[in-house]
């Protein structure tokens, strides 16, 4: 699929993690007046955790050290971030790929991020199957459709779709030898320049997309009783 599509290409840094999972459901929220898709790349000012919306607290508080341990929008499993290459991409609903079935959407996720890392000189490929170890981890073991390189998975994702857009949250954690994360970013959005046909507008965000998280993290996402609810 390269039909040209306008893409927003939204560059945030590191940020605390309240912020970080507050600003990725603003995004998901402003789809629907936005129109067209965005790709955040982010990090992380301390190191943390994130887990499923769906996953119960207590089944992950003691499969990690790191706090804060956070809940996402998305689903999947107890991701640790420090030094990981974090992003996101949310999509609108008139887009053709929010109507897509989950396990393709995720495919097409992590063939874009082999297509960028062939870019840069260092092939991974797609799980083939599943590969179980810890449960809930996601970066213990693999799904199929994964990213590895040399037989360990160093990308996953997780995704959530609702009436507004989807949106996708992923984390690659970058193997041994890799370059500097920059020219990483630059591979992903060329990229998906080829195989999505994108054409890109580096994007500021704007503040009431700003005020929008600063809301979520007072209602949320500052709040460890939302984080521990279920």
């Amino acid at each position: 699929m390269n039909v040209e599509t306008a893409w927003r290409c939204l560059e945030s840094g590191p940020g605390a993690g309240g912020l970080n999972m507050a600003l990725d459901e603003a995004l998901l929220e402003a789809m629907p007046g936005l129109g067209g898709p965005v790709l955040r790349f982010y990090g992380w000012r301390e190191p943390a955790a994130t887990f499923g919306y769906f996953q119960p607290y207590a089944g992950v508080e003691a499969l990690t050290s790191l706090r804060p341990l956070l809940r996402r929008p998305t689903g999947g499993g107890l991701v640790p971030h420090d030094r990981d290459w974090t992003y996101s991409v949310a999509v609108p609903p008139a887009h053709e790929w929010y109507s897509l079935p989950a396990i393709e959407s995720y495919r097409r996720m992590h063939e874009w991020i082999r297509a960028a890392f062939a870019r840069i000189g260092m092939p991974v490929e797609l799980a083939p199957a599943v590969r179980r170890a810890g449960a809930g981890q996601c970066f213990a073991g693999h799904e199929r459709l994964d990213v590895l390189w040399r037989g360990k998975k160093i990308a996953g994702a997780a995704q959530r779709r609702r009436r507004d857009g989807l949106l996708i949250q992923g984390s690659v954690q970058p193997p041994p030898g890799a370059p500097e994360r920059a020219l990483w970013q630059a591979a992903m959005r060329a990229a998906a320049e080829t195989r999505l046909g994108a054409r890109w507008t580096l994007w500021a965000a704007p503040e009431s997309l700003r005020r929008r998280a600063d809301e979520l993290i007072a209602l949320k996402y500052s709040r460890p009783e939302y984080h521990r609810k279920k």
